[in-house]
Parts: structure tokens; C-alpha cells; sequence
């Protein structure tokens, strides 16, 4: 995260760069140089979720009760000495970072084996030094200060490009995160969230005038750096021996400095006295060696530019002029293919880019090569934001849409689940079996998601890459639709329906599961179908009998929220269950939705989870945060640290489900604060598998004893329709003896005798649950 090495390199070489300060008289300052105005904070969320995750535990699904009170504080601190909070979160992965963040995503699922491994051999949860968030963290977190009346946003980007634009742009008190991108951004004060006292409000500030003044670089300078450093677009080995040829070089080896640290100063003092000689006779690509990685490096360098910032280092010599839309023109020779391509110059940022003719607007617009395919992308510039994007705009909504598609079948590009990480990447159709996926999987591949293309739009490929590239474009056309998604993902008021529409991409990130239990599904399996109806809904445009999203989402009509339920419930395929769930009470609905799903698809849950499951939601309403707080384990359980994670992902579903559906039911029906505690739940769990009874488990509560057997009759009913009945543990192992259990890794994950995908077949190779999708389930609703 941040540039290779900086933070390390500020925190034990040049500590002077670090100050100590005080937000209460920063504040104050503030105000007497800003009469009327506020001062304001812009937080990178993102960075700060470790430091607001204070319950001590964490294994067992999240304390969220804990966690929405530490929240609740936070935001309290700051307002009571009249500082404003706007709270930024990613709203997206940009594909010149993919790389990095796939790397992540495998090294925490190394993490993650680690941790079940501590806990099968300690029996309890492992120090905070294996700390990992609970799942669902950032996208309740947003809900969570919605719900404290802050002011969240979702990024359109990468935050941290947004994050230093918006506190440029307002003029605000400073950046609060722990991101060393900030120290490179020209930007205002960057503070660490991680050096923060919040009873002091004392914090420390990282000065980027300091780090200047220690490397003898100047501001401009910054982004340079950090590319020839490394950072989350430039890959740390692409320039490796060009560093060390520096640090060979240099002279001024520092013996109380580190080896990185050496190599930080030598780069910069490679800038300072080798690259700057030759700035501005010489193109940055004739100094460095960049190769065949020119585009991308320049690209990690722009990245770094604000709206109405430039860089010296981006330097052509012109050869010919001319004027187009009020932009510069020069033409550039190409290095390899010897043909001379329009070069435009930002009007802002003084930027030069090739530029590519537009077939239908016949109108020229600039071009940024992709870092992967090494293909040439017309650039869009967003009016608002002046920053150009590698994207495909639709010519009225201006939303960037940028897709895929297979060339063979014309078939849309699906989502796949990358069978290590477990995480959805895109991926085209393959190339071999060139059969039409009807919505649904390859069965190899277990593709997902459906997206279109226009095979019509071909265009010249300006960097001899290959004969024609073709322009691609989203299924969702509607402008208007896009507009709404868009300002819902804007103002984190939904997950993940604007990537689907907008670029067909999902990101489903780690959480606590263990790999090497046979026993229950990948989680990203289990909830799969559900995805898969959700981008039928969304992609569909209202074709192959999926209600209309227009109708969903801004029609007023009657009867239109009960459409919209039977649609959430159709994304669950539990339209069956409506007559069961219509009689319960808000927020149990949302639970017994969630339950219904999870045991019809996992046949390996019993009555004993199901017990453990409702009794904590009907024991929490009655708990404070501080009972939450003292409540004790006797041990830790590695089976019900994975159920508690699988419900919680299965509450991050339904936000999804309810946002795509026009919000049927209100959101805070299915927050984790008012449904979820993974300490509680855990000891219920204990106590059911020790054989306590329905009444023990409700704290011989007759209220909560009633509600209990009114909520586990609507689930077994509901599962009973579906031919799975929910016996008790001890009744199965009777009967099905040595057929379930935590098998070893070598084992094959069998069912309770009520799948319907086939005995013997391992869970993970089974794809979405015990049930398969069915791509003619809308057909049916």
C-alpha cells in the first residue's frame, strides 16, 4: 500500500519529517484564517478500519454492537471541537492495480490458514498479530456512519486520487489515513490515523516540504520518486536494478541507514544530479529505462497529478502544431511502428497523449495504453473532475463503461472465481468450447456474470498490437439507470450494483474460512446463485422475464414494493417462502431470509446451528454493549468461526440483492449491529452442540422461547417445501454415521442425504451450493 519503502524510510531514517500536533489547535488556527468556515477532515476509511475495530475479539464473525459504539465515539470526539468528517471508501479496483491487489488476496489466504491452524491447536482466538477484519467491515462501516449522520462517499476511482482531490479542492484542515501516496500528492497536511489519541486528539503529521528538503527534491519531484521506487501501479521489480545501479553509484552511503533507506536516497540523488541535467532536452524515457513498461509507467506518474496540476518530467518536442477543441496538437513519432500519431496537450495539465480518431463522432480523442494488453484506449475526461480515465463513455450519461466480450460466440464476458484466492476476476469465454453460457457457468471455468459488446465500433490500432481492436460497451444503455446507480454508489447507499452495470466486475474479498475443512462450502460458492441472479437483473434490461429496473427503481406506482420484494426473494430463489415470511416481524425477516437460503443450499448445517443462530439474534436485543464486551468463551470453535463469517457474508449479499431490487426492505432490517454478534452467537453455539435446550439457550426468556419456535417453524417449513428437512446432529450421526463431520483435506464433502447435485462429489467442485442455478428461474417467477 503507498510507495515501496517510504514508510519505513520516514519513520527510522528522518524522523524529523514526522510532527507531532493537536486537531483541537489546528482547528482553531483554522477558523481565525478562515472566518465562517469549517474546518474539515477528509478520511481514507479504508486505511482507518483497523484503528476503529477496537472490540478485543474478532475471530468469531465481528462484535459489531462494539464496534458501531467505537464508531459513535470517534465521530463524537471530533464534533465536539467543531471539526468536520467526509469519509471516503474505494468504490472500485482499477485494472492497472489488479495485479496488486490479486497478490493480496493469496497472501491473506496464507494469513487465514495460519489462523485456523492456531486456533485447532489452541482451542482459543490468536493474538492481536494475526489480526484480520472481520468480513463485510468496509461496506457496514459505511452504513454505519450513514447512519451516525456523516457524510460517506463511495470512490468512482481509486480513493486516495479523490481523497487528495477533495481536500485540495476544499481547502481542507488535512488528509487522516496511513497511505504514503499521500506524502507524494501535492495536496493538504497528510495525518496518521494509526499515530492518533483520541482522548488528546494528538496525532502526528508527516510534512512532505520535510521529505523534500532531506532528498533535495523538490514537489514535482515526488511522483517521480515514487514510481522509480514502486508503488501499487508501477511493480516493485520493474526498476530493481536500476536502483541498485544508483545505489552503486552513490556516494553518500549513510552506515546508520538501512538498505532500503540507502537505496531511497540514491535514487533521489540519481534525480537531483543525473535526471535533472537533461530535463527538458531529453524525454524521460531517453533517461530511464523504461521499455516496453513506457505507458505504464507514465500512467503511475499521472496518477499522481490533481485537477490543474502538471509535471516537468512530461516533455515532448513538437513538430508540428495544430489546434483542435481549444487543445494543443503535435505530432510524435512512435518508436515502433515509425508513424507519426497526433500528440495532445491537456489544456490543464499540460500533459501530452497520442490521440486515435473516434469512427463515429469522427472526432480525435487522446489515448492511454493498457498496462496488460498493451493496447491503445481512447481516454474520457471527466468534466468535473478534469482527469482523463481509460475508459469507453457513453455519449449521453458519460459513464464510463468499459467491457469485455468473447470474439468467437459474440457471447458477454462472465465473472469466474480464481480457484486459489477464491476471488471473482474477469475472464473471456474459453476458447476451445465456444458454447453460449445461458446466463450462467462454464463448467470448467465457472464463469459468471454476462456482459455484451458492440461488434459493430472496430478502430485502428495506433501501436501495430494487432488489426482492430474492438470498442466495447456495456449491456445497460439506459442513461437514466446509469445516473441512479452511479449516485447510489456515490453515496455509499449501495454495494457493488454500479461495478456490475458500469465496468462487470465484482470483488469478493477475503474472510474466515478454512480451507482445509471438507465439511462446508467455499462462502463465495454458497452465496454464487445469488450473484448470478442479481446480474441477470441488472444486465437483463428487463429481457428473459426479469422485472424491469426502471419500474424497480423509480416507479411510483402501488403495489410496487411488494414487486420489489418478490424480486428479492426470486434473487434468493425463495419465492416459495413469501406466505412464510410475509408473518414475520422486522429485522427477523431479513435473518430467516438468510437461513432459509443457507440451509437449503448447505445440507451439512443442522438443527443445532439453526438453534444457535436465532437465539443469538433474539438474545441480542436485550444485551448492552458492555455485556457483548465482558461476555467470555470457554474456547473457540474453528467450525463456528466459519459459520459466523458465512452468515455475516450473507448479510453484505442481501445489501447487494436489496439495492438492485429499489430497496424493499429498509436497510437497517439486516445491519450486523441489530442482527449479529459473533461472541454471542459462538456461545450459543457451544452451548447447542453441548445438548442445552431451546429454553437454556433463550436465557429461559418465554418471550424469546415463543419467538424462537415461531422462527425456526418458518424455516423448516420453508426448507421442508424444498425436500430438506433439518434434523437434530445427534439424530444424524445415528443415522448417517461417520458421513459428516471436520474431515481431513483429502476427503470428499458429502451431504446429509438431501442434496440434489450428487453423493460424493467435493464440495468445491460443486460450484453454487447443493443447488445448481437454474438460468430459468426468472421464466418461473
Amino acid at each position: 500500500m503507498g510507495v515501496r519503502g517510504l514508510h519505513g524510510f520516514v519513520g527510522s531514517s528522518c524522523p524529523h519529517i514526522c510532527m507531532v500536533v493537536n486537531f483541537k489547535e489546528l482547528a482553531e488556527h483554522h477558523r481565525s484564517r478562515h472566518p465562517g468556515g469549517t474546518p474539515t477532515i477528509v478520511v481514507d476509511a479504508m486505511c482507518c478500519l483497523r484503528y476503529w475495530y477496537t472490540p478485543e475479539s474478532w475471530i468469531c464473525g465481528g462484535q459489531w454492537r462494539e464496534y458501531f459504539s467505537s464508531l459513535r465515539e470517534f465521530v463524537k470526539t471530533f464534533t465536539a471541537v467543531g471539526i468536520k468528517l467526509i469519509f471516503f471508501f474505494d468504490g472500485m479496483v482499477e485494472q492497472s492495480k489488479r495485479d496488486e491487489w490479486v497478490k493480496r488476496r493469496l497472501k491473506n489466504n496464507r494469513e487465514i490458514a495460519k489462523i485456523f491452524h492456531y486456533i485447532k491447536s489452541h482451542r482459543e482466538q490468536p493474538g492481536r498479530n494475526m489480526f484480520f477484519i472481520p468480513s463485510g467491515l468496509a461496506i457496514f462501516t459505511q452504513f454505519a456512519l450513514k447512519a451516525l449522520g456523516q457524510e460517506t462517499l463511495c470512490s468512482l476511482q481509486e480513493a486516495d486520487y479523490e481523497v487528495a482531490s477533495y481536500g485540495l479542492r476544499n481547502n481542507c484542515l488535512g488528509i487522516l489515513g496511513e497511505d504514503t501516496d499521500y506524502l507524494i500528492y501535492d495536496t493538504c497536511p497528510y495525518f496518521s490515523i494509526s499515530e492518533l489519541s483520541l482522548d488528546s486528539l494528538d496525532t502526528v503529521m508527516l510534512c512532505r516540504e520535510k521529505l523534500c528538503q532531506s532528498l533535495g527534491l523538490s514537489l514535482s519531484d515526488l511522483p517521480l520518486l515514487a514510481c522509480l521506487l514502486g508503488n501499487d501501479i508501477i511493480p516493485e521489480g520493474m526498476f530493481e536494478s536500476f536502483r541498485y545501479k544508483c545505489l552503486s553509484s552513490y556516494t553518500s552511503v549513510k552506515e546508520n541507514f538501512d538498505k532500503k533507506g540507502n537505496i531511497i536516497l540514491a535514487v533521489a540523488d540519481h534525480i537531483c544530479k543525473v535526471l535533472r541535467l537533461h530535463q527538458g532536452e531529453k524525454k524521460l524515457e531517453e533517461m530511464l529505462p523504461l521499455g516496453p513498461n513506457k505507458a505504464l509507467f507514465y500512467k503511475g506518474m499521472a496518477s499522481y497529478l490533481l485537477p490543474g496540476q502538471k509535471s516537468p518530467w512530461f516533455f515532448q518536442k513538437p513538430k508540428g502544431v495544430v489546434t483542435l477543441d481549444k487543445q494543443v496538437l503535435s505530432m510524435s513519432s512512435d518508436p515502433k511502428s515509425k508513424q507519426e500519431v497526433p500528440v495532445c496537450t491537456h489544456p490543464e495539465s499540460k500533459q501530452e497523449v497520442p490521440m486515435c480518431t473516434d469512427p463515429e463522432s469522427k472526432q480525435e480523442v487522446p489515448l492511454c495504453t493498457h498496462p496488460e494488453s498493451k493496447q491503445e484506449v481512447p481516454m474520457y475526461t471527466d468534466p468535473e473532475s478534469k482527469q482523463e480515465v481509460p475508459m469507453c463513455t457513453h455519449p449521453e450519461s458519460k459513464e464510463e463503461v468499459p467491457m469485455y466480450t468473447d470474439p468467437e460466440s459474440k457471447q458477454e464476458v462472465p465473472l469466474c472465481t480464481h480457484p486459489e484466492s477464491k476471488q471473482e476476476v474477469l475472464l473471456c469465454t474459453h476458447p476451445e468450447s465456444k458454447q453460449k453460457l445461458p446466463a450462467g457457468m462454464d463448467p470448467e471455468f465457472n464463469l459468471e456474470a454476462p456482459l455484451c459488446t458492440n461488434p459493430e465500433i472496430k478502430q485502428e490500432d495506433p501501436v501495430n498490437m494487432g488489426p482492430e481492436v474492438k470498442q466495447q460497451i456495456t449491456m445497460v444503455s439506459d442513461p437514466e439507470i446509469l445516473k441512479v446507480a452511479r449516485a447510489h454508489h456515490v453515496q455509499a447507499e449501495s454495494y457493488l450494483v454500479y461495478n456490475v452495470m458500469s465496468s462487470g466486475e465484482v470483488e469478493c474479498s477475503n474472510s474466515l474460512e478454512d480451507a482445509m475443512d471438507q465439511a462446508l462450502p467455499s462462502q463465495a460458492f454458497v452465496y454464487r446463485p445469488v450473484r448470478q441472479r442479481v446480474y441477470s437483473l441488472l444486465l437483463g434490461d428487463g429481457r428473459g422475464g426479469t422485472p424491469s429496473l426502471k419500474l424497480l427503481w423509480l416507479g411510483q406506482e402501488a403495489g410496487l414494493q411488494a414487486q420489489r420484494l418478490d424480486t428479492l426473494l426470486a434473487c434468493f430463489d425463495l419465492s416459495f417462502s413469501r406466505e412464510e415470511l410475509q408473518v414475520v416481524e422486522s429485522p427477523f425477516q431479513a435473518l430467516c431470509c438468510l437461513l432459509i437460503y443457507l440451509f437449503v443450499q448447505v445440507d451439512t448445517l443442522c438443527l443445532e446451528d439453526l438453534h444457535a443462530f436465532i437465539a443469538q439474534a433474539l438474545c441480542l436485543e436485550g444485551k448492552t454493549t458492555m455485556e457483548l464486551a465482558d461476555l467470555q468463551l470457554d474456547h473457540v470453535d474453528p467450525r463456528a468461526v466459519q459459520l459466523g463469517t458465512l452468515l455475516v457474508r450473507g448479510l453484505t449479499t442481501l445489501v447487494l440483492v436489496n439495492s438492485a431490487c429499489g430497496f424493499p426492505w429498509k436497510t437497517s432490517d439486516f445491519m450486523p449491529w441489530n442482527l449479529f454478534d459473533g461472541k454471542l452467537f459462538h456461545q450459543k453455539y457451544l452451548q447447542s452442540e453441548k445438548g442445552y435446550t431451546a429454553e437454556a439457550l433463550v436465557e429461559q426468556n418465554r418471550s424469546r422461547l415463543t419467538r424462537l419456535h415461531a422462527l425456526k417453524s418458518v424455516v423448516c417449513k420453508a426448507c421442508m417445501k424444498e425436500n430438506r428437512p433439518i434434523v437434530s446432529r445427534r439424530h444424524w450421526r445415528s443415522h448417517h454415521s461417520g458421513r459428516r463431520g471436520r474431515q481431513g483435506p483429502s476427503a470428499h464433502r458429502t451431504s446429509s442425504g438431501y442434496s440434489r447435485s450428487g453423493q460424493g462429489q467435493h464440495w468445491r467442485d460443486q460450484g453454487p451450493g447443493s443447488r445448481q442455478y437454474d438460468p430459468d428461474q426468472w421464466r418461473r417467477y
